[in-house]
């Protein structure tokens, strides 16, 4: 295959993970998942600690999709980079997300999120598999944080001390 063909194939790979979410579709999330027997997978979600191994990484998902009335993901910020069989896909998911109704409402309160991700994937027989995901989501601006500097800016750094 050409890099510009690997390219295309891990953005589609990549794309039919966030759909699967968007649909409830766990057989295609399982699906989109390495599973050679041998490479244990591993899984961040945000504030969640490592998962590791398809048993506990495909029921967090079991487990978000049961507890998420709706989930959509607009994808920003997308780069791919491709080193022989793995390829690594950075981007920022701009989550809108709600649980179920409260109080016979017909809708569940509607969240907005931030979040930015690594899926490392590898090629395999069967395509383009996700190896691990990592999220983290991205801390919104605070008034202790100056336009130019971070939180502990003012804190010497260790070569500083």
């Amino acid at each position: 295959m050409s890099r510009t063909t690997d390219e295309a194939a891990v953005e589609a790979a990549n794309t039919a993970f966030y759909e699967a979410m968007e649909t409830g579709d766990f057989e295609g999330v399982s699906a989109l998942w390495l599973d050679d027997g041998a490479t244990p997978i591993t899984c961040v979600h945000p504030g969640w600690p490592v998962l590791t191994g398809r048993g506990e990484v495909l029921r967090s998902y079991a487990l978000i999709m049961a507890n998420t009335e709706y989930i959509q993901f607009f994808l920003t910020d997308l780069k791919i980079s491709l080193a022989g069989n793995t390829a690594v896909v950075t981007c920022t998911e701009n989550i809108l997300s709600g649980g179920p109704p409260e109080d016979g409402a017909e809708l569940g309160p509607l969240v907005g999120q931030l979040v930015v991700a690594t899926n490392v994937f590898r090629h395999t027989s069967d395509g383009w598999r996700i190896w691990s995901h990592h999220a983290s989501p991205v801390l919104a601006d605070t008034d202790d944080t100056e336009e130019t500097g971070a939180p502990g800016d003012d804190e010497p750094r260790p070569d500083q001390a």
